[in-house]
C-alpha cells in the first residue's frame, strides 16, 4: 500500500469532522478526511433540523450535511471515502500511521470523530426483521408504511422526531416507552401530544418481534403490572440510544463505563497528537451544534500543536 503524509487526519465525516475539516483548511493545515460510510452520517436522514442556529423554519439533513462538504471542500479539504481499519502511534512517540484497506497515510495530528450507531433493543425477532419491518431510520423507511400503523420505541428527541415524521404516511405511529414520561426536549413533546396520529403507551417495553415474512406485531409488558399484550403493527422503529464508535482508539484513549471516549477541555486524549469530538465523545448533549463546537476547539488545538512543533 502507498504511503502519503498529512499532517492531520480526520476519521469520520459527520458534522464534527466537516467542521473540523473547515477550520483546519482555513487554517491552511494540510487535511485529509476519511469516511467509511457516507458523508454526514446519521444526520443526513434527518428530515428536519430545527435546533440548528441560523435556520429560522429548520433545515433538512441532506442540505446541512451537502453544504457543509461543499464549504469544506471550497477551503481545500481532501476527502477519501474509505475505511480506516488501522491507527498506531508511531515508535518514536510523535505521529501516527493511519491504514485502510487501500492506502497509507503517516500523520502528526488525529481528530476522531466516528460518531455512534444505533443501539439495537436486543429483543427475539429484531435481527430477523431488521430491512422487513424492523428499522432504525424512519426517514429512510417511513414512506413504505402510507396507510399502515407503526410503533416507534424509545422516548428521546430521536423517537419523538421520528413519530412526527412517521405521521406523514401512517395511519397511527404508536410511541412504546419504558418510563412514565418522555426524556425528550418540551417542544417535541408538545408536538407528540398535539398529534391526532399519535397513541402513547407508557411503562412499557418490547419484549418480542413476531411476523411470518415481515413485521406483524410486537409482545410488549408493562414494567409495572407485569401485563403482556401483543399489538398489531405493520413495522417497528428503534430510537433507544446509540453506541459509541470508540474501539478503534481504545488503547489510545480513556473511555467511560459506556465506551464514549473522556477528553480534556480542548479535545485532546492522554494520547499526544490525538483529539476527539462529536457523538464518540462523552458528554451531557450530543448535538450537530455541540458536534460543530468541539471540532472547531480541536481543530484550533490541533493547529496549535503543530505550530508548538514546528510542523
Amino acid at each position: 500500500m502507498c504511503l502519503f503524509m498529512r499532517n492531520c487526519v480526520i476519521i469520520g465525516g459527520g458534522p464534527a469532522g466537516l467542521a473540523a475539516g473547515i477550520y483546519l483548511s482555513r487554517a491552511k493545515v494540510d487535511t485529509v478526511l476519511f469516511e467509511k460510510n457516507v458523508i454526514g452520517g446519521q444526520v443526513l436522514w434527518t428530515d428536519k433540523i430545527e435546533n440548528y442556529p441560523g435556520f429560522i423554519d429548520g433545515v433538512d439533513g441532506y442540505t446541512l450535511i451537502n453544504n457543509m462538504k461543499l464549504q469544506a471542500e471550497r477551503f481545500g479539504l481532501e476527502i477519501k471515502m474509505e475505511g480506516v481499519n488501522t491507527l498506531e502511534k508511531l515508535s518514536g512517540g510523535e505521529g501516527f500511521i493511519v491504514a485502510t484497506g487501500k492506502q497509507r497515510a503517516e500523520t502528526r495530528a488525529i481528530i476522531y470523530s466516528a460518531g455512534a450507531v444505533p443501539q439495537k433493543m436486543g429483543i427475539p425477532g429484531e435481527n430477523e426483521f431488521t430491512g422487513h419491518g424492523v428499522s432504525y431510520c424512519a426517514t429512510c423507511d417511513g414512506a413504505f408504511n402510507k396507510g399502515k400503523d407503526v410503533l416507534v420505541v424509545g422516548g428521546g428527541d430521536s423517537a419523538l422526531e421520528e413519530a412526527l415524521f412517521l405521521t406523514r404516511f401512517a395511519q397511527k405511529v404508536t410511541i412504546i416507552h419504558r418510563r412514565d414520561k418522555f426524556r425528550g426536549t418540551g417542544i417535541l413533546q408538545e408536538h407528540v401530544f398535539k398529534n391526532t396520529k399519535i397513541k402513547v403507551i407508557w411503562d412499557t417495553v418490547p419484549v418480542e418481534i413476531k411476523g411470518d415474512k415481515k413485521v406483524e406485531s410486537m409482545v410488549i409488558k408493562n414494567v409495572k403490572t407485569q401485563e403482556v399484550n401483543q399489538v398489531a403493527a405493520a413495522a417497528v422503529f428503534v430510537f433507544v440510544g446509540t453506541l459509541p464508535q470508540s474501539e478503534l482508539v481504545r488503547d489510545l484513549v480513556d473511555r467511560d463505563e459506556r465506551g464514549y471516549v473522556i477528553t480534556n477541555n480542548d479535545m485532546s486524549s492522554r494520547t499526544q497528537g490525538l483529539y476527539v469530538c462529536g457523538d464518540v465523545r462523552s458528554k451531557l448533549l450530543k448535538q450537530i451544534a455541540t458536534a460543530c463546537g468541539e471540532a472547531a476547539t480541536a481543530a484550533s488545538a490541533v493547529t496549535k500543536y503543530l505550530d508548538e512543533h514546528k510542523w
